[in-house]
């Protein structure tokens, strides 16, 4: 189903298509830059991957601001346009946390023992795909509105899974003999990671409410 929200859809439909792009893109560029933190720690190769992230933010809120006043130029029933206002806002925000994180990286530079690698590894890609299942149910808010569910109901079982790797993960944490410090930085980026999965639960959500009204 084509973007029948709108009445002059083409363009909207593409600035629409190119943000969530743009998301998918920042999980793809977050999860290399982990990856290659998690192995060769800060330099060169990171703070290009960081720069990139920062320009796909900066690319996103561009966009955002271009649907947003598009929107209000549609003629779209009030309630509707509020929830894909509501919508936009809530997935620009995935690509903030993605940058911000790496940018904690950055300046934090945290030293992840090898045995904490593999748990940050596996932790980093849950929470991508997890992103990237929300993405695909906000695409098919506008496009196939019965799909949103089947979508939804993956972001909920990787949000699931993104709990369990971090509380294992912290558990091993604090169980180690790290000084507290240590075990506290190590903590926190662990929940900065794990938030991006939290929030895409919280999209998937409020994208089952919009669903519902979007049939009504």
């Amino acid at each position: 189903m084509a973007l029948h929200l709108f009445t002059r859809t083409r363009a909207l439909e593409n600035q629409i298509d190119e943000f969530l792009d743009k998301i998918s893109e920042a999980g793809l560029v977050f999860n290399r830059a982990v990856k290659l933190y998690l192995k060769k720690g800060q330099g060169k190769e990171f703070d290009a991957l960081l720069e990139q992230c920062a320009g796909i933010e900066h690319r996103g809120d561009e966009l955002r601001r271009a649907i947003e006043t598009d929107l209000y130029a549609q003629t779209l029933i009030p309630d509707l346009r509020g929830d894909v206002l509501s919508l936009l806002e809530a997935m620009d925000y995935l690509i903030n946390i993605y940058e911000a994180n790496l940018y904690r990286f950055s300046i934090e530079a945290p030293e992840i023992p090898a045995s904490f690698r593999r748990g940050f590894k596996e932790l980093t890609e849950t929470v991508v795909t997890c992103v990237e299942a929300v993405v695909l149910a906000a695409r098919a808010f506008f496009r196939d509105i019965e799909a949103v569910r089947d979508h939804n109901s993956k972001v909920m079982f990787l949000e699931t899974e993104a709990d369990k790797i971090s509380t294992k993960l912290k558990r091993a944490v604090f169980a180690s003999d790290l000084e507290l410090a240590h075990k506290t930085q190590l903590r926190y980026f662990a929940e900065r990671v794990d938030e991006l999965a939290n929030e895409a639960e919280d999209i998937a959500d409020a994208l089952a409410i919009y669903a519902i009204k979007r049939k009504i």
